[in-house]
């Protein structure tokens, strides 16, 4: 019995939900921004951005309660342990934003836009 608890508890802590700030960008061809103004890129941009912080603000809550049903299953009920989630549409989403954005900056810098991008601080 306990041979099979450790094994839902690393299950478990393998499966955790990424921080927002770890999941890398999906590719996005800048092409599909090519014909856009430099106006449009910039409200583009901000629309992008602004779904992205919702996206990784809904994922670091994920991460928050994928881990709090780990220390539930390591310290209380190992059961518990099969509520962790992992990542899923949330990540994927948030990886196709970060690749937008991405591309709109290559499609901003082609056309010399001087959109100022500022990238999230290193943690």
């Amino acid at each position: 019995m306990r041979i099979i608890a450790l094994a839902a508890v690393a299950a478990a802590l393998g499966g955790c939900a990424s921080k927002s700030s770890d999941i890398t960008a999906a590719y996005v061809s800048p092409v599909m921004y090519q014909n856009h103004t430099c106006q449009q890129l910039a409200l583009e941009a901000q629309g992008v951005s602004s779904r992205a912080a919702q996206v990784s603000g809904a994922q670091d809550a994920k991460r928050s309660n994928d881990a709090v049903a780990t220390g539930v299953a390591v310290v209380v009920f190992w059961p518990a342990a099969f509520l962790v989630g992992g990542d899923g549409p949330t990540a994927a989403e948030l990886g196709q934003l970060k690749g937008q954005m991405v591309a709109i900056e290559q499609a901003s810098i082609v056309k010399k836009c001087g959109i100022q991008f500022q990238k999230p601080p290193a943690t």
